[in-house]
C-alpha cells in the first residue's frame, strides 16, 4: 500500500498543470525580463570572441543559480557550449535540450533602436517602461538582436525549472542542456564537439529548441531541418568601371549578364531549373504526408500578411513547397544604386545564393550540379578572380565560391520518442500542430551521424519575429507559453 500511496504521489508531482505554471509566470513578469534582458543585451555574433565568452560565461552563471551541474565545454578556436546536467535516480530516458546563444550580424542604420538594447513595445508599437509596469500586455514585443532566435528558449528552459522547483514539479527523465555558440556562423566546430564530448552527449533525443512556431501561432513540433549551402556567384565585365555614356552598348555589362544567368536558375514560378537538382529526394513517408495534411491552412492570411497576390509553386502550398529543396538569391551587388548610383558600366557583378537541401540531398553535390549548369550557359567558371590570360581566352567568365555547408534530417514520427514526445505535449496542447520538417536549416546531421539520436525540434517563438533581418523582436505571449512548454517537455518520464 504504502508503494502504491508513493507511486502515485511521484506521478501527481510529474505532472504539469498549465495554469499554475501561468499564475507563477504572472506574479514574476518583471523579475523574469529583468533577467532576461542582460543576457539579449551582450552582443553576439561568433566572430566577437569577448562578447560571445560573456554570453557563454552569463548563460553558464543562470544555469548554475538554479542548481544545474553545468560547465564549458572547450575546443580550441571555438566559442564555449554551455553543458549542463541533472541527473534523476531511476530515470529510464536521457532527453537533450538544445539551444544557440549566438546571432546574425547586424546593422544598427536598419533598426529603429539599437539592436543590442532591449526595448519593449506595445502592440501599437509604442515603448512599455517595463522596469516601472506592473501589468504586460501578453501583446507587447521585446525587440533586440537574438531575442527571438535564440535565446528565448534559453530563457524559457531556465524559467520552466524555476516553475518545477517552486510548484513541487519533479523531473523524471535525466535532463542535459547543451548551448552552442556558433550556430549562425554554420557550426563549423559541432562535429568536433560531437566527436570529443561524445559519451558526455549520450542521450535518448536532442529537443532542439529553436526556430518559430506555426504560422497559426498554435504550439509545434517539427521532426526535420532542411540542409543549407551558401554560394557566391561573380560574373565579369571590363576590367575597371567604364563611364556609361562613353562605353554603354559597347562593353558588355555583367550586371545585365548575371541577370540573365540567374534568370536560367529557376521557371520564374520557384522551379529550379538545374539539371537533377531534385533527383536525390527522399519521399515522405505516409505518417509525415498525413501530417501535412493535418496542417492548419495560413496561406492566405501569409498572402494578406505580407501583400502577396502569387506564391510560386502553382498553387502549393507553403508545407509542400518546403518538403522540396530550393534556390535562392539572398543578395545582389553589382556598383551602386540611390545615392550611391554612378553612371558607370560596372566592372563585376555577385550574386549571394542559398542552396536548401531536403533529406537525399548531398550538399556538396547540389553546388556541383549548379557549377554544371554555369559551364552549359556557356561560363568558363573559377573559383578565384580571372587572370588576364583567362579574360583573353574566355568572354563569359563566373567565379563559384562555396562555403561549407551541411545536409538535411528527419526523424520518423513512427519513432516510439516522436510518439511519446507528441503524446506529452498534446496533453497540455490537444491542437498541438506536427510538421516533418522546418523551412529554416540547423546543422542537426550530427546529432544524427555522430550520435546516433534522433531530434525532435520544439519552436517557442513567433513566426513573425523577424530573425536574421533588422528589428527581431519577441512576442510575450510566445515566452509565457513556451516556458509552459518547457516544463512539460523537463517533467517528461
Amino acid at each position: 500500500m504504502r508503494l502504491l500511496l508513493a507511486l502515485f504521489v511521484l506521478t501527481l508531482n510529474a505532472q504539469v498543470d498549465p495554469r499554475s505554471i501561468h499564475e507563477w509566470r504572472q506574479a514574476r513578469e518583471r523579475a523574469l525580463l529583468s533577467e532576461f534582458i542582460p543576457l539579449v543585451e551582450i552582443p553576439n555574433r561568433a566572430s566577437d570572441k569577448a562578447n560571445i565568452r560573456r554570453n557563454a560565461d552569463l548563460v553558464h552563471s543562470m544555469l548554475k543559480q538554479r542548481g544545474v551541474s553545468s560547465r564549458l565545454l572547450e575546443l580550441e578556436g571555438a566559442p564555449p557550449v554551455v553543458f549542463g546536467e541533472i541527473s534523476t535516480p531511476g530515470a529510464k530516458r536521457t532527453l537533450i535540450f538544445y539551444a544557440h546563444y549566438d546571432g546574425q550580424p547586424v546593422d544598427p542604420r536598419e533598426w529603429t533602436s539599437p539592436p543590442f538594447t532591449a526595448v519593449l513595445r506595445d502592440a501599437k508599437g509604442q515603448p512599455v517602461d517595463w522596469e516601472n509596469a506592473s501589468v504586460f500586455d501578453a501583446e507587447s514585443r521585446l525587440y533586440a538582436r537574438s531575442v527571438s532566435d535564440d535565446k528565448a528558449p534559453i530563457m524559457a528552459i531556465l524559467a520552466a525549472l524555476d516553475a518545477m522547483k517552486a510548484l513541487g514539479i519533479r523531473h523524471q527523465a535525466n535532463l542535459k542542456f547543451f548551448f552552442e555558440g556558433e550556430e549562425e556562423a554554420g557550426s563549423p566546430h559541432l562535429e568536433q564537439f560531437a566527436k570529443t564530448y561524445k559519451e558526455l552527449l549520450a542521450g535518448d533525443v536532442w529537443l532542439i529548441c529553436d526556430g518559430p512556431v506555426h504560422q497559426n501561432r498554435q504550439p509545434s513540433l517539427y521532426f526535420g531541418v532542411r540542409g543549407v549551402t551558401a554560394v557566391e556567384l561573380t560574373v565579369y565585365g571590363p576590367k575597371r568601371e567604364l563611364h556609361s555614356g562613353h562605353y554603354g552598348n559597347w562593353a558588355p555589362n555583367p550586371a545585365m549578364m548575371l541577370s540573365r544567368l540567374l534568370a536560367t536558375m529557376t521557371d520564374g514560378e520557384g522551379k529550379v531549373l538545374v539539371a537533377g537538382f531534385y533527383d536525390e529526394v527522399l519521399p515522405l513517408s505516409a505518417a509525415e504526408r498525413q501530417a501535412l495534411l493535418a496542417v492548419p491552412a495560413v496561406d492566405e492570411q501569409l498572402k494578406e500578411e505580407l501583400g502577396l497576390v502569387n506564391t510560386d509553386g502553382s498553387g502549393a502550398r507553403l508545407v509542400e513547397r518546403i518538403m522540396l529543396p530550393s534556390l535562392n538569391i539572398r543578395g545582389l551587388e553589382s556598383a551602386g544604386t540611390g545615392n550611391s548610383a554612378r553612371n558607370v558600366v560596372p566592372a563585376k557583378a555577385t550574386a549571394s545564393l542559398d542552396l536548401r537541401l531536403v533529406k537525399g540531398n548531398d550538399h556538396r553535390r547540389q553546388v556541383e550540379k549548379l557549377r554544371a549548369h554555369l559551364r552549359l550557359q556557356g561560363y568558363f567558371v573559377t573559383a578565384q578572380d580571372p587572370t588576364d590570360d583567362e579574360r583573353r581566352k574566355h568572354s563569359k567568365i563566373a567565379k563559384l565560391t562555396a562555403r561549407e555547408g551541411y545536409n538535411a534530417v528527419r526523424t520518423s514520427l513512427d519513432l516510439p520518442i516522436s510518439r511519446d514526445v507528441i503524446a506529452t505535449l498534446r496533453k497540455t496542447y490537444p491542437n498541438l500542430v506536427l510538421l516533418p520538417a522546418l523551412g529554416g536549416s540547423v546543422p542537426l546531421w550530427v546529432f544524427e551521424q555522430e550520435l546516433q539520436t534522433p531530434m525532435i525540434g520544439v519552436p517557442i517563438v513567433n513566426h513573425d519575429n523577424s530573425q536574421h533581418s533588422f528589428n527581431e523582436n519577441l512576442r510575450l505571449a510566445n515566452l509565457w507559453e513556451g516556458i509552459v512548454t518547457m516544463a512539460t517537455l523537463l517533467a517528461m518520464p
